[in-house]
């Protein structure tokens, strides 16, 4: 029902995730980051319990590849799931399902994987994997244009309804966090949204208690400052 992509930077360590569907609320179900952990996403006949027992697992360390395989193994639906998980340390591990509505399958390059399903064609996972590895610019934009260039090959067979990104680098909790659930045009609609996050709130968010500072930072004369010199004016 849907294409993703995840995506680690080797240099931050921040890792990501974008999916698009036309399917209500994609990004609600399917695709799940914590930074320093993992990146995942579970879809076709989506199972969100494969998140579920899987983050514990890969936050412990295991290997990507024995999670998704000790999840999908005993799974009787598994011919009609799809799975794929990029770990902190750049494991790459995926499964699509026999049975997954075609055109259904993944791909993979350093540091990203893509996979899809109910695809217009095998050349909307390689498009999304080969825009996002000549993309420029941040996480967000970089897994957007991969996204984009995705739906520039036919994206899901059905048409458009929803998207999500989310994005870590080194919290639990996401450095952004974005959907649109019920749009036209969700990839354009994830764009304005990013666009929208630059003006105050991805300046504000740097200040939030993390694992670097566990209180934050409270003085609001400080944090204007920095929104005022480092914010983005909207366009």
């Amino acid at each position: 029902m849907t294409w993703s992509i995840l995506a680690r930077d080797p240099t931050t360590g921040t890792l990501g995730a974008a999916v698009a569907s036309r399917f209500f609320a994609v990004g609600g179900l399917c695709i799940h980051v914590e930074g320093g952990v993992a990146a995942l996403a579970t879809q076709a006949l989506v199972n969100p319990m494969y998140a579920v027992h899987a983050m514990p697992r890969l936050r412990a360390g295991e290997d990507a590849a024995a999670v998704l395989q000790s999840l999908v193994a005993p799974d009787p639906v598994r011919d009609q799931r799809q799975f794929h998980i990029l770990d902190a340390a750049g494991r790459i591990a995926q499964h699509t399902g026999r049975d997954c509505v075609t055109w259904a399958g993944h791909v993979r390059g350093h540091d990203v994987s893509v996979a899809g399903n109910m695809l217009a064609a095998q050349g909307v996972v390689q498009a999304t994997l080969e825009g996002y590895l000549r993309a420029t610019g941040s996480m967000a934009e970089r897994l957007l244009s991969a996204m984009e260039a995705g739906e520039a090959a036919g994206g899901d067979k059905r048409g458009k309804q929803s998207a999500g990104l989310k994005i870590c680098t080194a919290d639990p909790y996401p450095d952004l966090d974005i959907r649109s659930d019920d749009h036209p045009d969700p990839l354009a609609d994830l764009r304005r949204l990013h666009r929208i996050s630059l003006e105050r709130y991805a300046v504000f968010r740097r200040f939030l208690p993390g694992r670097d500072n566990p209180w934050g930072e409270a003085n609001r004369a400080v944090i204007d400052a920095a929104i005022a010199r480092d914010g983005v004016a909207p366009t």
